[in-house]
């Protein structure tokens, strides 16, 4: 019995120390976690997550809720993502049911990308809160799927906080959709109705609206925040000078009273380069001698400085401030040389990056090719040559490269280097084939160009429409015509307000000569600015309509369209057309001050007075020139020449300096020498002029032919033969010395000629026809002049252009055609054509036949033909008015012939009268004492 109590008390003993071990057991095991707990957050706090992951992997019965939490963190931090797995399997399913873990579970899958596992994870979660949402929206942040944020923020059922509130404007800024635009502007709308004053959720606010480019609210917003820092106040003007707002991005530092970090001096100096002016160097200049030292040493914000230079055109301090860079990037480089370029030092761009010693980037090989394209020169293509030689495969595979080399190649006149790049390129986009296209445009390959349009197998681009157009408008071939015309019509409803397509659109239209088309595409534009009403007169100059223009002008007015100096240099040419004095003094009564001190606009007028007669007018422009360019030199030695005044054609030529003398200045002189007859100037400019184009010969061969001299003209075309194509210009100026010379052999042999060369110009053959004609008829031979007109007439199948004059009189225009009764005073203009033909006669005046070339109608007389000439007519017309101008002005579109000059010269004298006639070679000056400017030489 005694046995059976003693091993009952020592199996109660046991029993109580077992219960003490397990209690002791359990609270050492709660010790040891809490400080494994412990550990964890000391390691995690001081960033040495990989000794963390090591304490708890060597722990593992240790591990709690809390431990796992922190080990998965740890292997956020690190994106490790293999042992986050690994801990992740270990997890109960209790465990992964823990809010805490469910969140840096979420933050581990997106900090490694695993954004799918990471959407799955927070899909599965019943009760969402805005700390998951809040990690949610962070990883996909990150990620670059703001897309994904916005449609989370559809699905969510929770009113948001301030932290999923900033990153839903984050979001929302950054996608800046019509479907992000409505969810940010929603909950703005929630925001604003709680009274909202925290100043980093409105901050994020004023951000996301100015991405939106809703400055106005954005401002409103701004306005809200009390304590405004320089994030703040970046964010604003970033959004002023995304939306171009630059004045109102200065105002906004100016206001400022916060201390500046590197980034707002960045944005400052970015909006004083883009606005320029007087008020933008001024701060841009104060703000460089400000900076603190901390920002003189950033080199993003030196560069942005040095960019602010180049474009204000201080180039010399960009060139200090890229001095002090103690260390030069490739960005810093490349902001230099694009800053030489922007200024048209391309030699230096070069120099700049033949010292460059650090690593090229795809940047720098761009901006280097296009240097290169620039210059053109023998060192440029040898340097463009080098370095796309030594191209590396991975930017042999850059298509921003490749496609800038060849625009480079293109430049360089290296049709086949460039086609060769272009074969390369394995992905061709719309930008490929747009460079490509232009290079042939470039290098008037219009064909070539239309060939690879019509190869391209990607979306055509805005660009692309306009390059076509213009290789239309070039050609004008059957071809360009059907291609320009099908595109047209088939133009997808974007492209209709382009600006940029629609002028070049109307641009070829005009000319294709389809003047109906061109209008339908002007009266398509809803809002007509001046670059259409522009192009629209511009198309009106170029098929002789200069009226219309005029029309489309006062349109303008009504429309209070305010001409810009294109406008006026349009309209201006559009004068010099009509090329009638009193015209041309009402037009320029109309321009503004500060339009007549433009250069262009200087040129132009110039050219309109010496075109019209005015070459006192003329001069006197010329001398209010500044500094005399190419232009202006051009234009006042024309109007000189086209008014008989050669030797001050010449004059001013020779006070040209010879490197501003071009192709147009040497036929405008020789031109000249050739209407007054001076044979010997015309051959010492001639000799003088080392490269003798086919214009440039062709003049010096008008010049031979003019003074008779047929054999030194034929000379001309024979050397020039010898290395050229022959020349349909070079060719009618034989044909018009063979018709001086009254050589019917040599006029039939010229033509012959011409006819086997070009017999496509059947319009400019007919030309030649009539010369030929005129021949025969100076001779008398009026039967063999009819017989040849009539028989190339049917073989041409085409008519000699009709003879057409212009005047003025009382303000009006009136174009007359040959024997014109249609105007409503023709019984008054008829009865003066009699009155004059009387005293022409008595004043010995014998009416020229050979100017008549068909036969004569059955009551015809050789006088009643010639004076039913278009430009006698005209003049009757003048000598109706009530009172008769002081002098009387025509404007003919063919040359005027050997009777109408002869009778101009004597009714001049009869009537005391200035008469000017322009006609399709020169202006003749008819003065009152008999004479004509020409001297007879025409």
């Amino acid at each position: 019995m005694l046995l059976i109590r003693n091993n009952t008390c020592s199996i109660y003993r046991l029993q109580c120390l077992l219960f003490f071990c397990r209690k002791t057991s359990k609270n050492i095991s709660i010790s040891s976690s809490t400080k494994l707990n412990c550990t964890l957050t000391k390691f995690i706090d001081s960033k040495q997550y990989e000794e963390a992951l090591k304490q708890f992997d060597q722990q593992p019965h240790l591990h709690t809720d809390l431990n796992i939490d922190m080990a998965i963190k740890a292997c956020t931090m690190l994106h490790d993502y293999k042992r986050g797995i690994n801990i992740l399997q270990k997890l109960s399913s209790k465990s992964l049911s823990n809010n805490s873990i469910q969140i840096s579970l979420i933050r581990f899958y997106l900090e490694c990308r695993d954004v799918d596992n990471a959407v799955r994870l927070f899909s599965s979660i019943t009760n969402k809160s805005n700390y998951m949402y809040t990690a949610m929206f962070k990883g996909l942040r990150s990620n670059g799927m703001n897309e994904k944020i916005i449609d989370l923020l559809e699905e969510m059922k929770i009113q948001p906080n301030k932290f999923t509130l900033t990153l839903s404007f984050h979001a929302c800024a950054q996608v800046a959709t019509a479907r992000a635009v409505k969810i940010g502007q929603r909950l703005l709308h929630n925001l604003l109705d709680n009274s909202c004053n925290d100043d980093i959720l409105l901050s994020a606010a004023a951000h996301m609206l100015s991405k939106f480019c809703d400055m106005v609210n954005a401002e409103r917003v701004y306005k809200l925040i009390k304590k405004k820092n320089i994030i703040m106040c970046g964010g604003i003007m970033q959004g002023y000078i995304d939306k171009k707002m630059f004045e109102k991005a200065l105002n906004l530092f100016e206001q400022m009273n916060c201390e500046l970090d590197h980034v707002a001096y960045t944005m400052v100096f970015n909006a004083c380069a883009k606005l320029g002016g007087d008020r933008a160097i001024t701060i841009g200049n104060k703000l460089v001698k400000e900076l603190p030292d901390n920002c003189q040493s950033s080199t993003t914000t030196l560069n942005s400085a040095i960019h602010m230079f180049m474009t204000f055109g201080d180039i010399k301090r960009a060139e200090r401030i890229f001095q002090i860079i103690s260390k030069k990037d490739v960005i810093t480089y490349g902001t230099m040389m694009k800053g030489y370029i922007q200024n048209e030092m391309f030699e230096k761009s070069l120099d700049l990056f033949e010292h460059m010693n650090c690593e090229l980037d795809h940047a720098m090989y761009t901006i280097a090719f296009n240097v290169c394209a620039k210059l053109g020169n023998d060192r440029a293509i040898t340097i463009g040559n080098k370095l796309f030689n030594e191209l590396s495969d991975s930017c042999k595979s850059n298509k921003v490269i490749l496609t800038s080399a060849m625009d480079m190649f293109m430049k360089f006149d290296d049709i086949q280097k460039a086609e060769s790049v272009f074969q390369i390129i394995p992905k061709k986009d719309a930008i490929t084939y747009g460079a490509m296209m232009k290079g042939y445009i470039q290098n008037e390959m219009f064909e070539k160009s239309l060939d690879l349009f019509e190869h391209m197998n990607c979306e055509v681009a805005h660009a692309i429409y306009t390059m076509v157009f213009n290789a239309c408008a070039k050609l004008g071939s059957d071809r360009a015509i059907t291609i320009g015309n099908t595109l047209f019509h088939e133009l997808p409803d974007s492209c209709k307000n382009n600006t940029a397509i629609l002028t070049s659109a109307m641009y070829m239209f005009m000319k294709f000569g389809d003047i109906e088309n061109a209008e339908r595409v002007f009266y398509l534009i809803q809002d007509k600015d001046t670059i259409f009403y522009g192009a629209l007169m511009n198309g009106y100059n170029m098929n002789d309509a200069p009226e219309k223009c005029l029309k489309v002008f006062e349109a303008m007015k009504q429309h209070n369209v305010v001409p810009n100096e294109n406008t006026w240099t349009i309209l201006i040419g559009a004068y010099s057309q009509i090329a009638m004095i009193r015209e041309c003094e009402y037009l320029v009564s109309q321009i503004p001050p500060h339009i007549l001190k433009n250069q262009r606009v200087q040129t132009a007028l110039i050219d309109m007075w010496g075109k019209c007669g005015s070459v006192k007018e003329a001069k006197h422009v010329y001398n209010l020139v500044s500094e005399h360019d190419t232009f202006t030199y051009g234009a006042m030695i024309n109007a000189f020449g086209l008014n008989g005044m050669g030797c001050e054609s010449i004059t001013t030529y020779r006070q040209m300096p010879n490197n501003l003398r071009d192709d147009i200045s040497h036929i405008s002189v020789l031109n000249a020498c050739s209407h007054a007859g001076l044979l010997l100037e015309a051959q010492a400019i001639f000799n003088e002029v080392s490269v003798k184009t086919e214009k440039i010969t062709g003049t010096m061969i008008d010049c031979y032919s003019r003074m008779y001299l047929i054999d030194e003209a034929q000379k001309l075309v024979d050397d020039y033969e010898k290395t050229n194509s022959p020349s349909f210009i070079m060719y009618m100026s034989l044909l018009s010395g063979a018709r001086n010379s009254h050589n019917t052999i040599l006029s039939e042999k010229i033509y012959n000629r011409m006819l086997s060369l070009f017999p496509d110009k059947k319009d400019a053959l007919m030309s030649g026809m009539i010369l030929v004609s005129n021949t025969y008829s100076s001779l008398g031979e009026d039967e063999l002049a009819y017989d040849f007109r009539s028989h190339h007439e049917k073989k041409l199948g085409t008519h000699a252009r009709v003879g057409l004059s212009w005047t003025d009189a009382n303000g009006e225009i009136v174009k007359f055609s040959a024997h014109d009764r249609s105007h409503s005073s023709s019984l008054k203009i008829q009865a003066e054509i009699g009155r004059m033909t009387t005293e022409l006669i008595e004043h010995g005046h014998q009416f020229n036949s050979s100017c008549i070339t068909r036969r004569l109608n059955d009551g015809e007389t050789v006088e009643s033909i010639l004076m039913g000439h278009s430009e006698k007519i005209a003049i009757a017309f003048n000598f109706i008015q009530e009172p008769i101008p002081e002098f009387i002005q025509v404007r003919k579109n063919l040359r005027v012939c050997f009777d109408c000059h002869a009778a101009t010269k004597l009714l001049a004298k009869i009537r005391q009268r200035d008469i000017i006639i322009r006609d399709a070679n020169r202006i003749h000056h008819f003065q009152r004492n008999g004479q004509c400017s020409c001297l007879d030489h025409f």
